[in-house]
């Protein structure tokens, strides 16, 4: 097998990666905070995250996936300011904090599925280890890296000698007031929050005894807590999004490693942004957010469009998202999907992996996840001078790292009878000009989990 090679933000670098545990892997991946959708450029990051854990699989590794749901103490300020996002989200909506982070934890678990995500081993909630966490402040309690103040109990970052490590910030340049919410009882700017005090005389709807008094944990030591309870204290390889590396992650770092006296990770990975008009990254707090549901399965544009859009630009890089991009990913997906087709017509499906073209995907996935060059081996294999069957094969091998679903590409010819019958109801109703009706009748095939494309030539109709 090839080394595989991946860039670690902890060393600027990209390192050849050994497991701690040879063939097997402890995954951390940084879950929603699930106060709202996740928008299309927080998926870019799960995108980022799933072709990690399937080139591992496909490397040979067992993977045991953690993933966190933030459902109580990520506030609107990252460094401990503002009002937590699940309380904002329940003012917004009309509903308590616990029926937002339920409805949004389903509609993210939805999101992933149709972009054919692998699911995590073990969903863990921030509210299900609470004990956990206070466990784990304790103890840094016992060993000096706590002080109280008035809104609860912080870290002293002073006191962790190594503390931008991971962000290489300038931490004497860290004006607080300009880039850091001012706390005046702060000792340092870049001290955290571990567990924050409930308002006086307000009685929060997420809030817990500690032994500091009625509050709630802060945002970053859940993830600490949640990856130890479940993959121990020295562990493989940590993501998430590039906003996470100068606070999150390296407020994680800090608080793990002053605990257990241990490495925390070995391996820091971390996704770039998807920009949106003109550069400006999209966000939540920016309002120039996108849904999978918007952007794409209203418009009855398949949500492995994007999963294939996303091979186009190096996790790395930033992608820039235009209606001209998802064009061009549509017609690359659908280019792809019809060579797999004319192929399964011509061929039988008795073809073996063509070993010299599985060492060429091998030889991009295991650089640093490159998948674009990966998807030039891909073309360059289904032109090749081999048989038809050893394309399907090979092309079929290819995909458990794609996961581009290309061994059910014919399955609209196959839908169930209901949607059969809808599909019916709604070409007559398009032939009849009913636009009203037709649209109707396309988002209830796409509540029953199909995805409606209207192309030049005619309707087509998938599972999501």
């Amino acid at each position: 097998m090839k080394p595989l090679y991946l860039y670690n933000t902890l060393s600027r670098r990209k390192e050849e990666f050994k497991p701690l545990n040879r063939d097997f892997v402890g995954l951390y991946t940084c879950g929603p905070t699930v106060y709202n959708h996740a928008h299309i450029g927080n998926l870019r990051t799960y995108l980022f995250e799933d072709i990690l854990k399937r080139v591992l699989l496909y490397n040979g590794f067992t993977v045991k996936h953690v993933m966190n749901i933030t459902d109580v103490g990520h506030l609107t300020g990252d460094r401990d300011m503002g009002e937590d996002k699940m309380e904002t989200g329940a003012r917004r909506e009309g509903r308590s904090a616990w029926e937002i982070a339920a409805f949004y934890t389903e509609a993210f678990k939805k999101d992933i599925a149709r972009l054919n995500i692998l699911e995590p081993d073990i969903w863990c909630k921030a509210t299900d280890t609470i004990s956990e966490q206070i466990s784990l402040i304790r103890l840094l309690e016992e060993k000096g890296y706590t002080y109280g103040i008035g809104d609860g109990i912080y870290f002293d970052t002073s006191k962790f000698k190594e503390y931008a490590r991971l962000s290489n910030q300038n931490l004497d340049a860290l004006q607080e007031g300009a880039r850091v919410e001012k706390n005046p009882e702060k000792k340092n700017p870049t001290d955290f929050a571990l567990w924050k005090f409930s308002p006086p005389q307000i009685r929060r709807q997420m809030e817990w005894e500690s032994p500091w008094g009625v509050g709630f944990p802060g945002w970053h030591i859940e993830c600490s807590a949640m990856s130890m309870k479940f993959l121990g204290d020295h562990l493989d390889i940590h993501c998430g999004g590039v906003d996470h590396i100068d606070v999150h992650h390296t407020n994680e770092i800090a608080q793990s490693e002053a605990a257990t006296g241990k490495k925390f990770f070995n391996f820091w990975m971390h996704g770039a942004f998807l920009n949106i008009h003109g550069g400006k990254k999209m966000a939540k707090s920016a309002e120039n957010f996108l849904t999978l549901d918007s952007t794409f399965l209203q418009q009855g544009i398949s949500p492995l469009v994007y999963r294939f859009a996303s091979f186009l630009t190096h996790y790395r890089n930033p992608m820039e998202y235009s209606d001209e991009s998802v064009k061009a990913a549509r017609n690359g997906l659908q280019h792809l999907q019809n060579q797999l087709r004319q192929l399964r017509r011509d061929h039988p499906a008795d073809g073996i992996v063509q070993p010299r073209f599985r060492e060429k995907l091998l030889s991009a996935i295991n650089d640093d996840l490159n998948m674009p060059r990966a998807m030039a081996v891909v073309q360059e294999t289904l032109k090749a001078d081999i048989s038809g069957a050893d394309k399907i094969a090979t092309a079929l091998d290819f995909d458990r790292v794609l996961g581009l679903d290309l061994a059910q590409i014919d399955r609209q010819d196959a839908l169930p009878e209901k949607i059969r019958k809808l599909v019916d109801d709604r070409r007559k109703a398009r032939q009849e000009k009913q636009w009203e009706a037709s649209d109707r009748l396309r988002d209830e095939i796409q509540e029953l989990g199909f995805v409606v494309q209207d192309t030049k030539e005619g309707m087509k109709v998938f599972k999501a």
